[in-house]
Order: structure tokens, then sequence, then C-alpha cells
């Protein structure tokens, strides 16, 4: 089985949410689509050790906001790789509700679903939960972002909670085709004179020197040694001790 073959498929990335008792949690998704017009109903895939999972079996609602292509790296990081178990997803977060209460990003989305659970189904790691539509809105025309442009922009991995998560050990073990897929990851793993690149072992994030990170205020041209002792990995907030050579 090529592992490979699983990253042509098309996702988007949402931010899917719920409250309860007050309280709001989410986090993003790349598993959320619709399965019928009457009623309106929609599907998300949500792993069993997700904090926001039990959360939604709580409630019986979520929300779905749909991410637009240009989002900010915090919020992927926020939402994709931290825990609401340990933070407030939402500190930060400019929200508004609809009729279930489910937190609705008010940003930096193209549009929203607002839910209610009708029915879970059991699938192993996962649940998914069929959820019936009881308001919509669209607050953008832009272009939504997709699963495929997180990757090659961010240079990103998977949670590891995410039903699309591979394991990059077995990945690396494949063959790569000699074409387009190639070159790119070929200038994914460019590296500066010093011959360094460095991976977050958290989320995946590469740093280049000869990129540097403008995100971070970090110029093109420095070495990973010459970073700051407080640089914190853009996407994920992990320190420096979490990077390994490439």
């Amino acid at each position: 089985m090529k592992l490979r073959a699983f990253h042509k498929l098309s996702y988007g990335l949402y931010v899917v949410a719920t409250e309860l008792n007050g309280k709001r949690y989410g986090y993003i998704g790349n598993t959320a689509f619709q399965v019928t017009a009457e009623p309106p109903q929609l599907i998300i895939s949500s792993h069993k050790n997700n904090h926001t999972t039990s959360k939604i079996i709580e409630s019986g609602i979520f929300s779905v906001s749909v991410l637009q292509k240009e989002v900010s790296t915090a919020l992927i990081g926020t939402f994709g790789f931290m825990s609401g178990a340990e933070i407030d997803k939402f500190k930060d977060i400019k929200t508004i509700t609809a009729i279930t209460g489910a937190p609705l990003l008010k940003d930096s989305i193209l549009a929203w679903f607002d839910c209610k659970v009708v029915q879970t189904v059991d699938v192993g790691t996962h649940l998914l939960f069929i959820g019936e539509v009881v308001e919509s809105d669209i607050v953008s025309d832009e272009e939504p972002l997709t699963y495929d442009y997180y990757r090659e922009k961010y240079r990103m991995l998977a949670p590891k909670n995410a039903p699309t998560h591979i394991d990059q050990a077995k990945l690396a073990e494949e063959k790569i085709p000699e074409n387009k897929e190639t070159e790119s990851l070929k200038i994914e793993i460019s590296v500066d004179s010093s011959g360094k690149t460095y991976i977050c072992n958290i989320c995946g994030f590469h740093y280049n020197p000869e990129e540097g990170d403008p995100t971070m205020g970090i110029p093109p041209g420095t070495p990973f040694d010459e970073l700051p002792e407080d640089y914190r990995c853009p996407i994920c907030n992990a320190g420096k001790d979490y990077f390994r050579e490439a």
C-alpha cells in the first residue's frame, strides 16, 4: 500500500467547535463534508482522544468554521497542536453564536455552519458526528484553505489525532516517483551553506536558515544555532529543544 496516495485526496481545513457549561472548545479538522441536502447534514470526524470530542458528545452540538486560504499560523498552531485541556484556545479569538450556542469564528473564515448532533458512529480511533445544519452563513468570497496548500506552504505534518495522520518513518520508506512532487520535496528540504535544516518534532515545521522565519522576525541567512534561546516554532509554539536536524 502506498501511503502517499492518501495525499491525493482533497480536503479543506476547518475549526470545529462546541460549547458546554459556558466554556468553548475546538480543534482544526480536515474532514467536514455534506452528506444530505434534505435535511442538510454534515459529517465531521473527531479523534476519541481529542479534548473537544467528549464535549461534543455531552453538548450534542458543534460548529464548523471554514478557514480562508491565507490564515495566521498562530491560529493553526493553537487549534491544531494545542490541547483545550491545558489552554483556552478562544482566549484571543473573536467569535459569534447562532442558534445552538456553539462558537463560530468571526475572522479568517469564509463561511460557517451551526449543527446539532443527530447520530454518532464509532469507526475505531475516531467518532463520526452527523450533524443537522440549523443555520449557516457566508462571510467572504475569498479562496478556502485546503490541506494540500497547508502542507505545501507550511511544510507541515498532520497532527497525530488527525484522520489523515501518517507516520513519517513509514512515509520516508516509500519511493517517490520522479515528478513535480519529487521536485517540491527537494525544495522543501533545501539547506543553507552549513548544510543543516531543522524539523520541529511536534508539528513537522521545517526551519530553513536560508529562508529564516519572517513570521517570527528571523531574517534569511540565520543559522539555527544563532536563533534566540526563546525562539519558538511559529506553528505549535514548541521551543528550540523540540527541533532536530533534518
